[in-house]
């Protein structure tokens, strides 16, 4: 007869002992620096998504004015959920309560458009050589954006632009 294979049992410890503690402590480590991970990957995620949106919004040539950009953001950023967040509204019967989805929506929209009232910070579309440097972009790479130039905008003085970052790409410095 072959020889029984048996499963080797983990070494239990008592609950007070060093060894358990030195044991949750290092798993408590590895949670920690796994969710701390996936945040900042979702952040880089997220990122990626806004500079994706002004990528797809410039134009093939040249570079925005100050009016376009704000039309930009104020036509198009702000109003971009408007669709889905009237599908949500018109799909709910009379007398219930806001989905989930309708909630984060709503919630996403009053964020921004207060975030564009206070002060948001854009890429800088109408520095031609930060607009040239934004065209090569691979569109994956979140942190190659951080390094062109950022102004804040704001919707209460459309015809102020207050240079926030100005960019540590080595063409940007002169």
């Amino acid at each position: 007869m072959a020889p029984s294979k048996s499963t080797k049992q983990a070494k239990v410890f008592h609950p007070d002992s060093r060894k358990a503690a030195q044991l949750a402590r290092t798993q408590l480590r590895k949670n920690k620096l796994s969710v701390a991970r996936s945040q900042k990957t979702k952040k880089l995620v997220s990122q990626a998504d806004v500079y994706g949106f002004f990528y797809h919004a410039l134009p093939p040539e040249g570079v925005l004015s100050l009016q376009e950009l704000h039309s930009l953001v104020r036509d198009a950023w702000l109003t971009r959920h408007d669709h889905e967040l009237e599908e949500e509204k018109s799909a709910r019967r009379k007398g219930r309560p806001k989905s989930m989805k309708e909630v984060k929506l709503e919630e996403i929209k009053l964020r921004e458009s207060e975030e564009y009232r206070t002060g948001m910070e854009v890429l800088d579309l109408t520095h031609t050589a930060n607009v040239e440097l934004f065209r090569k972009w691979d569109q994956t790479e979140a942190a190659y954006v951080q390094m062109l130039r950022f102004i804040r905008i704001t919707s209460t003085d459309p015809t102020i632009a207050v240079l926030s970052r100005p960019g540590r790409h080595p063409s940007l410095r002169q």
